[in-house]
């Protein structure tokens, strides 16, 4: 059996847990500011009152029985749909900024052009599997109408699975009808999940009109709610990390019972960004050690509950892609990854604790991406692979280089780094001494410039453009 120092969770840890949630649910409750909401869960007999919701554990049950445990999201190109779920692994960048760091560590306000060239990053990426939305805020165009351009990009720009926009109840529509374009016709994509809408309650125990309202229109279409929220040990939640869990636990489990009143079967993922709050300054901690600690318990209540589990991805407070950031991110996507996460969302170019991107970091994060694939991929032990024959011939202070077997399977066998520096000293000194985000500040032009649109229907994009300037006028 395998030792591992980060031991999982007990079946009497998980039930505990468990347990404490139900309490929660039962003799606290949980407030939904969206009347909607209310009057679903009254509907179907739960206990409702004023804005108050309290849920029993049967009827939590009963719910998550009808979650899928996996599910395939669509993307307009079909061989680049992901299965989402059981041992399944997707990369997303990260969401929700509202700076750009340069490649010399000043902040600017992103603009709608950020966006896009954070969609073809995406695009001819080899490593993340579905786009963002609002992976940067765009200063540029209006906020109520934003989404409606950034999924536009989303659409033409990329041909992979995307998120969508959970800003409001109309966001929401409008995302839906906008993607059902994109399908030729919204039928077409009824209970066909082709995007995830970010739900994020109001922690402690608060779910927002637009985020509910959100949550209703998705699931009545059967996208994929991403039942996401940052609670923070020690101000937004519990001081200790097993409090903490308890009450995120409630918090995702009544959202998942909307979802299944609205629309059994609704597809839906579990988890958060949860971590705590730097008591010598108030503020957000998401390069601590308690972080990756909290994913892992995070993963194992979805595993528990038969849900796909989001992660996080490569997240820290450092402002620049320094050994800071590159620390704190690789200990918490490996962990989350490890942990057995099927979505991870901010798997590349987070800075400033959510608050930036950086072209820079998106390129380093991405190659972290591709090596922690590598390195959870099974190795084989088969006859094939020890290959005896080859040991024996070669025998006592022969070499492999130069064997057949090694020229068979030398581009192949070993994860081949595009960013990372294997050069000796001498050759690296000679090609100018680059360091690492100045080498991914040479391939995000180079990327881009290579980029090539996806095939898309003229009249598709047509239709698709004229939505979004009808929808800009009202």
């Amino acid at each position: 059996m395998m030792f591992d120092r980060m031991g999982p969770l007990s079946e009497e840890e998980l039930n505990k847990l468990h347990s404490a949630t139900m309490e929660i649910l039962r003799d606290v409750g949980i407030s939904f500011g969206e009347p909607d909401a209310l009057k679903i869960f009254k509907n179907h007999g739960v206990k409702v009152d004023g804005d108050k919701v309290f849920l029993n554990e049967d009827q939590i049950t009963n719910a998550l029985d009808t979650v899928p445990a996996q599910f395939t999201l669509l993307a307009r190109d079909p061989e680049k749909s992901v299965v989402l779920g059981g041992d399944n692994l997707v990369f997303t960048p990260g969401y929700g900024t509202v700076f750009i760091t340069s490649e010399t560590g000043d902040m600017r306000r992103p603009v709608m052009e950020d966006h896009n060239n954070l969609c073809k990053l995406v695009q001819t990426s080899k490593y993340i599997d579905v786009n963002g939305c609002l992976m940067v805020d765009p200063s540029d165009v209006p906020s109520k109408t934003a989404h409606l351009e950034m999924l536009f990009s989303n659409l033409v720009l990329c041909d992979k699975p995307f998120l969508s926009s959970s800003a409001s109840r109309q966001a929401a529509i409008e995302c839906i009808e906008l993607a059902g374009i994109g399908w030729g016709g919204a039928d077409n994509i009824k209970d066909k999940p082709v995007m995830i809408s970010v739900i994020t309650p109001l922690s402690p125990l608060q779910y927002s009109c637009e985020m509910a309202g959100a949550l209703i229109e998705y699931s009545r279409h059967g996208q994929v709610s991403l039942i996401g929220l940052l609670m923070m040990a020690g101000s937004t939640g519990p001081v200790t990390l097993s409090g903490l869990m308890a009450l995120q636990n409630a918090e995702i489990l009544a959202a998942v019972v909307l979802t299944q009143l609205v629309n059994p079967g609704a597809p839906v993922i579990y988890g958060g960004t949860s971590t705590i709050t730097d008591m010598r300054t108030g503020s957000l901690a998401i390069g601590a050690p308690e972080m990756p600690m909290i994913q892992h318990m995070q993963v194992q209540m979805a595993r528990f509950y038969g849900i796909p589990c989001r992660g996080t991805g490569g997240i820290t407070d450092a402002h620049v892609p320094d050994i800071q950031a590159g620390i704190e991110s690789a200990l918490a996507l490996s962990t989350t990854i490890r942990s057995g996460a099927n979505f991870i969302l901010h798997a590349c170019g987070i800075l400033s604790s959510f608050l930036a991107m950086s072209y820079e970091k998106f390129i380093i994060d991405e190659e972290l991406c591709g090596m922690l694939r590598r390195m959870i991929k099974p190795v084989d032990i088969s006859d094939e692979s020890i290959d005896l024959a080859t040991i024996k011939e070669i025998g006592i202070g022969g070499e492999y280089l130069t064997h057949a077997r090694t020229y068979e399977r030398c581009r192949t066998e070993f994860f081949l780094p595009g960013l990372m520096n294997r050069q000796d000293y001498d050759s690296w000194n000679l090609s100018g001494k680059k360091t690492l985000d100045e080498t991914a500040t040479q391939m995000v032009a180079g990327r881009l410039a290579a980029y090539e649109k996806p095939k898309i229907d003229p009249a598709i994009e047509q239709e698709l453009s004229q939505y979004v300037a009808k929808r800009k006028k009202l």
